[in-house]
């Protein structure tokens, strides 16, 4: 849908824009620094800051503020309202309980992978991102099963508007190289990368498509790289996840 400028409030853009200039490497910001994360004003920053203090979002000690865990209500909200999570985390469960091992279920937003489903069985050991983990797309097993979904153009400008960095020193940097692993997950359906993000871990992916065949995002594993191998980590747990898309693609 396209929104006509008359139609948006600025200023609540730039308000949400505050908010998430903290982050774990920005957890303490002075109005000078959120300013400059921003590119607004000194004085428009403070007063941002200052409401976001009055509404319970936020705290200062006079110089720093720092973000309350009233925040997490506005992740929460897209929880509880979306119709996506709610379909499918029934179905991460069923997997769970048949496979013995954790599933969740991704989304990508703009070059990150955002977790927001997750199976939960007290009788595994939790491996992978929790709800609301947001990871570098290029790094996680459904990000690159969603970017196999997109149209070359649209991959191209992606990737060259992304930053590969480094996290094990398995991890693909090199853009010419990750796009190759984007293209071998298209001609096969699924995604399959090892301690891309972490040493000792492997992830297997399949984009999730609505009924009309546009992708909503991925569902994927993480386990350890042993005891299985490569091949009978697939054979096990691929062909029950191409089923689970398929039916989900019939309520989606």
């Amino acid at each position: 849908m396209e929104i006509q400028q008359r139609d948006v409030i600025e200023g609540l853009g730039k308000g949400l824009q505050v908010i998430e200039a903290f982050d774990e490497d920005h957890p303490r910001l002075t109005t000078t620094e959120t300013a400059e994360r921003v590119g607004i004003t000194r004085t428009a920053a403070r007063r941002y800051l200052l409401s976001l203090v009055h509404f319970g979002y936020a705290q200062t000690d006079g110089k720093r503020f720092w973000l309350l865990p009233r925040v997490l209500r506005l992740g929460q909200s897209y929880l509880n309202a979306a119709r996506l999570p709610r379909i499918i985390q029934p179905f991460l469960q069923r997997l769970a309980a048949e496979c013995q091992e954790n599933f969740g279920f991704t989304v990508l937003d703009g070059h990150e992978a955002v977790y927001v489903v997750r199976s939960s069985n007290p009788r595994l050991v939790t491996i992978g991102f929790p709800v609301g983990a947001r990871v570098p797309a290029h790094v996680t097993t459904p990000g690159i099963a969603i970017l196999s979904t997109k149209s070359e153009a649209w991959l191209d400008a992606w990737i060259g508007e992304h930053q590969f960095g480094a996290f094990t020193p398995q991890t693909v940097t090199s853009p010419d190289e990750f796009r190759r692993h984007v293209h071998a997950a298209r001609d096969l359906g699924y995604c399959v990368i090892e301690q891309q993000y972490t040493p000792g871990l492997r992830g297997i992916a399949v984009p999730t498509k609505d009924r009309k065949g546009h992708c909503v995002g991925a569902i994927s594993t993480t386990l350890p790289m042993h005891p299985l191998s490569r091949e009978e980590a697939v054979a096990k747990l691929l062909p029950p996840l191409l089923s689970t898309t398929e039916l989900l693609r019939e309520l989606i």
